[in-house]
């Protein structure tokens, strides 16, 4: 008999465009925005017509947030990055996480000394 382990965070197969845009603390309407202006973004939509976006979606907005909010691309200038370089450009944001989170640890490593 398998031991389920319950610590790990389950990853749901679709979220809507409410908690999505609370991920990235935008309005709905730039979500809906980003989904006409990239291909990349296909959300299925249920019989009401609601968007559900999968963790791949996610992902493209997460690459989106980050050539568009935070490197200040154009959209145009974003359509062509994720176009050409896709691979690089979620390496990238991988890596600022990773240092985010290295950063979070290390404040509060300074604040318990």
């Amino acid at each position: 008999m398998a031991i389920m382990d319950f610590d790990k965070e389950t990853e749901k197969l679709y979220y809507t465009i409410g908690e999505v845009s609370d991920m990235f603390a935008v309005n709905s309407s730039l979500i809906r925005f980003w989904e006409k202006e990239f291909e990349v973004l296909k959300p299925k939509k249920n019989k009401k017509g609601n968007r559900l976006f999968t963790a791949e979606d996610v992902s493209n907005i997460k690459l989106i947030f980050h050539l568009v909010k935070e490197r200040g691309y154009t959209l145009e200038g974003a359509k062509k990055k994720i176009n050409e370089n896709k691979g690089n450009i979620d390496e990238q944001v991988q890596i600022k996480e990773t240092l985010v989170r290295m950063r979070q640890f290390l404040l509060e490593l300074k604040e318990s000394i």
